[in-house]
């Protein structure tokens, strides 16, 4: 009896063990959660870019270890990190410079992997995705190589410190470079270059379309359950962009668009002239206007990026401009009082896309 006892002691002993072990380094949750979002959109807000406001509140239990220098297309990213060694990587959003908006205006698709030759020390071999089909906005992608490098490094360092619980947040562009950042992260976590004891959890906020929908979907899908959400304002534009052209290249293999042109031949032939007419109206202006962005949005701009990145050698573009909303959307929809304090005006195009809106409608979700 005394034996079985001791056993049975033991046995809750080790397992009340076993779980305040887990307790301690599991300390982020899947799932939107209101407070966390509103403190660490104030660590977002304090990055400095084209939307700071110094008299924003500051953040409560997190604080800035570390920011690197400004690199890539005038990217940068904060370190900070709370009591319950929780941290956080904070990625600064457009500045007022005029190459940190060329970094959103190079929107041409490029594959989800691949190789990017940046410099002539630098080749970035990337894998953001599962899927050969998607592909995701070049400019961030150039950000996101620039950003990794730096985040790295760090990231092991506070794992040796016993940091495995990492929050990723991103306002505006930041947002946008934050989910390419995640999917880069969970990609090098399935093939062991990161340890698998880190937990990644995302928060993009007003945060414009990284890609097309099968890096949407990928990315949903190594993220489910609640670990990368998106916050959107409803009246916020900048989550609507890059303009997005769906066309008949983008639908699965599967479906009647793929081989609709082998179904109309098989038609009658002056049932197939008609019929050969009206697909034609519906189909070029959208294969037009694609072709149209691939070359404003990525040849054209390449000029200005080599002007920054001298040795940076071109991708092969993904012939797609299919950009799609992508992770667990969290959308906080304005009201009476919401208009009252920011009152709606064509020239104040910026109104609901600034922080003050998103702590706002945070507070009262």
């Amino acid at each position: 009896m005394r034996v079985s006892i001791i056993t049975y002691l033991l046995f809750i002993f080790f397992n009340l063990l076993v779980v305040n072990s887990f307790a301690q380094t599991t300390k982020l949750k899947p799932g939107f959660d209101k407070e966390e979002f509103l403190e660490l959109l104030k660590v977002s807000s304090r990055q400095g870019d084209s939307l700071y406001n110094p008299d924003l509140p500051a953040p409560e239990k997190f604080q800035k270890i570390y920011r690197s220098s400004e690199i890539g297309l005038d990217n940068r990213w904060d370190l900070w990190v709370n009591e319950d060694k929780v941290a956080c990587i904070s990625i600064r959003g457009t500045t007022t410079k005029q190459v940190s908006w060329l970094d959103n205006f190079y929107a041409a698709m490029v594959p989800a992997k691949g190789v990017l030759k940046l410099s002539d020390d630098f080749l970035f071999n990337y894998n953001l995705s599962g899927d050969d089909r998607s592909a995701i906005h070049a400019g961030w992608l150039i950000a996101t190589a620039y950003l990794s490098r730096d985040i790295l490094p760090k990231i092991d360092s506070l794992y040796h410190l016993g940091y495995s619980d990492f929050c990723i947040m991103g306002h505006s562009q930041g947002g946008a470079i934050s989910y390419l950042l995640t999917a880069l992260l969970l990609k090098e976590q399935e093939i062991g270059a990161i340890p698998a004891g880190i937990r990644i959890k995302t928060y993009c906020s007003a945060a414009p379309k990284p890609g097309n929908l099968y890096f949407a979907y990928d990315f949903e899908n190594m993220t489910k359950g609640g670990w990368a959400l998106t916050v959107t304002n409803a009246a916020d534009w900048v989550p609507q962009a890059p303009f997005s052209i769906q066309t008949v290249g983008d639908f699965v293999e599967l479906s009647p668009f793929a081989n609709a042109r082998e179904v109309i031949k098989k038609q009658p032939f002056l049932k197939r002239i008609v019929i050969t007419k009206i697909y034609n109206s519906l189909e070029k202006p959208t294969d037009k206007a694609n072709k149209k962005f691939q070359k404003y949005l990525g040849k054209n701009l390449e000029v200005y990026i080599r002007k920054v990145l001298p040795e940076f050698e071109s991708p092969k573009y993904v012939n797609s401009n299919n950009y799609v909303r992508t992770g667990q959307q969290i959308v906080l929809y304005p009201y009476e009082a919401y208009f009252e304090i920011f009152p709606q005006d064509k020239n104040s195009i910026w109104i609901n896309h600034a922080f003050e809106p998103y702590l706002f409608l945070t507070s009262s979700y």
